[in-house]
């Protein structure tokens, strides 16, 4: 997978945007305003940072080369740094949906429910 096509994957999403909140190069994926995906559009091999919950990231991490370390400059309990180019795109997918849906889960119900009429 590509950031073109990570790109294209969350911009399907429901209540999913795009920003730039912090520099030009950190590209931020948002669920109703709740960060899920992050990617530093200068890393060589691409690299993104994806919510995770506590004990799969550790056995992400343990378990597979390319989910390198706790996000960087991230909380490193509850957040992976994943090598996109180094792991199947289906796998990626996988990583990217957990993402969401656990930022979505911790919406409270209005917002939740926001979702489901988009």
């Amino acid at each position: 997978m590509n950031i073109e096509e990570l790109r294209a994957y969350c911009l399907n999403k429901k209540g999913v945007t795009e920003e730039f909140p912090f520099d030009e190069l950190t590209l931020v994926f948002k669920v109703l305003g709740k960060m899920f995906v992050l990617s530093g559009l200068d890393h060589h091999p691409p690299k993104i940072n994806l919510k995770c919950d506590p004990e799969k990231a550790i056995e992400l991490r343990e378990a597979y080369d390319g989910v390198i370390y706790g996000g960087y400059h991230m909380s490193k309990k509850h957040w992976n740094t994943v090598e996109i180019s180094s792991l199947p795109a289906q796998f990626i997918i996988e990583l990217i949906d957990h993402s969401y849906d656990l930022v979505v889960a911790k919406m409270p119900v209005k917002l939740r429910n926001t979702l489901k009429e988009l």
